[in-house]
């Protein structure tokens, strides 16, 4: 049986406490997730899988997740561009 997913399109850059932070909101998330509270995902961020990651909370009632300087120059992006995410609840 395979795993619900959430597939959307976001920028990178999230506002939290007046700065932006590396991270991709994640829409509808605490619906999809059941909750409100931090979970871990697998997620596809463009062509880059990242694993068992934490899904924080925004404070807004929804999630995000951090992309490390690492995984963005990984991806030649950064900061107000978009990447394509596919997410599942690990």
């Amino acid at each position: 049986m395979s795993r619900p997913e959430l597939r959307f399109d976001a920028p990178i850059g999230v506002s939290v406490k007046g700065e932006i932070w590396s991270c991709v909101e994640i829409p509808g998330s605490a619906e999809f997730f059941g909750t409100g509270k931090a979970v871990r995902v697998d997620a596809h961020v463009d062509e880059i899988r990242l694993e068992n990651v934490g899904a924080m909370v925004t404070g807004t009632g929804g999630h995000m997740i951090s992309l490390s300087a690492k995984v963005r120059t990984q991806l030649g992006k950064d900061i107000g561009d978009t990447v394509r995410v596919v997410l599942t609840r690990s």
